[in-house]
């Protein structure tokens, strides 16, 4: 028995590995984030279970003891079983929980690697995260606790990325200035990067905030450095 780890990349299946689609098609059971593009599920077989257990804040979820049970009851009954996530599975994919119940019951893992939001959106947007004389670093963090983050530390950076930080945009804003970074510093917003819906909002950490009053932000992600400004 083996249960592959597969991350579904950042939209449909264009954006899916070869290995994940060819992996997806074989699938016995696929256990499934809410963010995966339902395209993908179309890969399975007719004869595959698909069982949803999305997490979203704010919205009724699945428990993560309620996933690790699943994942235990499907292993111990079918030989391939895919936990497909999101992006790539191992950038804030919170799997270390599955995996402990896993190894428990000595079940075989596979990681099969996706395309992450958090370097694509960016590029869907038409924004390099790093230039030679803008960006040689970037920082990738969740924004989903900014009391946790070191922002005396991340408003240093040259480019900044932020997933899972949506309802979180004004005290991303208050933090970074209040840490030294100034109220003209570029921002943007990319909703739902790499789909048919995706929106662009961009400005400055004085203004972004009023220009995305009352929109739903989420899912999205934000990007915050001077490579912002450099139009492709």
């Amino acid at each position: 028995m083996t249960v592959f780890f597969v991350g579904a990349g950042i939209g449909g299946v264009d954006y899916l590995t070869v290995k994940g689609a060819r992996i997806i098609s074989q699938a016995e059971v696929i256990i499934y984030d809410a963010l995966v593009d339902t395209q993908i599920l179309d890969l399975a077989s007719a004869h595959c279970i698909k069982i949803c257990v999305g997490k979203r804040g704010g919205k009724i979820s699945t428990s993560q003891e309620s996933i690790n049970d699943l994942l235990v009851t499907y292993a111990q009954k079918y030989h391939q079983v895919i936990r497909l996530k999101s992006g790539d599975c191992g950038i804030f994919g919170r799997i270390n929980e599955e995996l402990k119940v896993l190894q428990a019951i000595n079940t075989e893992i596979e990681f099969i690697p996706g395309v992450s939001s958090a370097l694509a959106a960016p590029l869907l947007a038409n924004i390099m995260l790093t230039e030679k004389n803008d960006s040689q670093c970037v920082t990738i963090v969740t924004g989903h606790d900014c009391d946790s983050l070191n922002w005396s530390i991340l408003s240093q950076v040259d480019t900044l990325v932020i997933l899972m930080a949506g309802k979180n945009l004004s005290i991303i804003v208050e933090k970074l200035q209040l840490y030294g970074r100034s109220p003209n510093f570029p921002i943007a917003i990319i909703k739902n990067g790499g789909s048919s819906q995706q929106q662009i909002w961009k400005g400055r950490l004085d203004n972004i905030v009023e220009k995305t009053l009352n929109i739903s932000l989420s899912p999205c992600i934000i990007v915050i450095g001077k490579v912002v400004e450099n139009e492709q």
